[in-house]
């Protein structure tokens, strides 16, 4: 089964390793990984190693269709900001963009999305694609407060992102109850969500808001993934633990394209 973004988007297929994979360990993937999605050339591959591994994961991915993704950045340039990393230090490594706003980051670190509204703007200045995650929790969702929770991420995270520049972010849509839980959104929950975020681009854009690519995260494999990317408005995937083997992310990767 081959899938298609909607509007001429073309899909990405973005895999955040999170805390694994040694440099060694990251080449070694890069290496197994490149012949199984030679022949897929309808979608964007992305891989998000942890910062050690991003400059041998670019070196090993060089040349192939294979984006290599931070999974963090300060918006600052540089500054008094113990254990952070800046969009130039990024953009020295040949990174494509960053993920900015995980969940975990948010729950987890205290990101805030104060943060946010200037970590996007930043990225998109310094020459990389930022990958913005929103998402409700479990408690959000039951009580009906998702599309309350999505409306104050996107409208606070995209604030100082000038309208002409909202196609150029990529969003990925990542229910917290979700996340490592084995659950799954429905696709209907799913579709729901990610037309709703398309909407909320479009109260500012509608023309940007057909550029924008929205993705779906939260337990991708390769049996879920292909109800999941049928639907119109999913652009692709945030995939965690499945994309940690190249055999399971390529599958995922070649059921896109």
């Amino acid at each position: 089964m081959s899938t298609s973004a909607g509007a001429g988007r073309t899909p990405l297929i973005a895999g955040n390793w999170k805390m694994h994979k040694t440099i060694a360990e990251a080449k070694g993937f890069i290496e197994a990984l490149l012949p199984l999605v030679a022949a897929t050339d309808r979608v964007d591959v992305g891989v998000c190693p942890p910062f050690p591994a991003l400059k041998p994961t670019v070196d090993a991915a060089r040349g192939s269709r294979v984006q290599v993704f931070a999974q963090n950045m300060h918006q600052e340039e540089h500054g008094a900001f113990t254990g952070e990393v800046s969009p130039p230090m990024l953009l020295e490594l040949g990174v494509h963009g960053t993920i900015v706003g995980h969940s975990e980051r948010r729950e987890l670190f205290g990101e805030t999305d104060r943060a946010l509204a200037q970590k996007v703007p930043a990225a998109l200045d310094a020459g990389l694609t930022p990958i913005l995650c929103v998402g409700e929790t479990e408690e959000e969702r039951e009580s009906g407060d998702t599309e309350r929770k999505l409306r104050h991420q996107i409208q606070e995270d995209l604030a100082r992102v000038p309208a002409e520049r909202l196609g150029e972010v990529v969003i990925a849509y990542e229910p917290i109850w979700a996340i490592g839980t084995g659950l799954v959104a429905t696709p209907e929950q799913a579709q729901e969500a990610i037309a709703f975020i398309r909407a909320l681009v479009a109260d500012r854009s509608r023309e940007q808001a057909e550029r924008t690519r929205v993705l779906y995260g939260g337990s991708v494999t390769a049996e879920s993934c292909q109800e999941l990317l049928a639907l119109p408005d999913i652009d692709g995937a945030l995939v965690g633990g499945a994309s940690l083997d190249p055999e399971s992310f390529a599958t995922i990767v070649n059921a896109t394209g």
